[in-house]
């Protein structure tokens, strides 16, 4: 009889009875009820293989939408920014200082490596008017929306 999962394990989707690599998405009759809307589609694609995703905060007032992103550790030149109209990706990479062997290591939490993650925005913004900084391994991405309801008036030449 298979071991009822902990609330830790229905909260991550942990299956450790089950081989990782041979996992199958359940149809919606095949569920249990503790993990009927974990789906494979629930998981976000990578925009490079094997790279993590990057957490942000994504937040909008009436003239910007503003993107946070923790990147301590990682170099301004090891960062790429790419913005469209609607969208924004940003890649990097956090490079280890091999300071200490493998076997030194009490705890080994942080991570090292290749991220990435793309932002569909909620509303069009002005490509050659948005602006990066970062600060205390904080980057913020400000971007000013378009103004789809400005109007002025053009004078015709005679």
């Amino acid at each position: 009889m298979a071991k009822k999962p902990s609330f830790f394990d229905r909260l991550t989707g942990a299956n450790f009875d089950n081989d990782f690599d041979t996992f199958e998405e359940k149809t919606p009759a095949q569920s249990s009820s503790y993990d009927e809307d974990v789906t494979l589609a629930s998981i976000p694609e990578r925009e490079e293989p094997g790279a993590a995703q990057l957490t942000v905060d994504v937040y909008q007032n009436d003239s910007d939408i503003m993107i946070r992103a923790l990147v301590a550790g990682v170099r301004p030149e090891d960062l790429d920014i790419a913005i469209t109209r609607d969208m924004v990706t940003i890649q990097g990479k956090r490079v280890d200082q091999k300071e200490v062997s493998e076997d030194g290591y009490v705890y080994r939490e942080l991570y090292w490596g290749a991220f990435a993650r793309t932002i569909v925005l909620p509303a069009e913004i002005d490509v050659d008017s948005a602006e990066a900084s970062e600060k205390h391994g904080l980057l913020t991405l400000k971007l000013p929306k378009i103004n789809k309801n400005r109007q002025t008036k053009l004078k015709v030449k005679g």
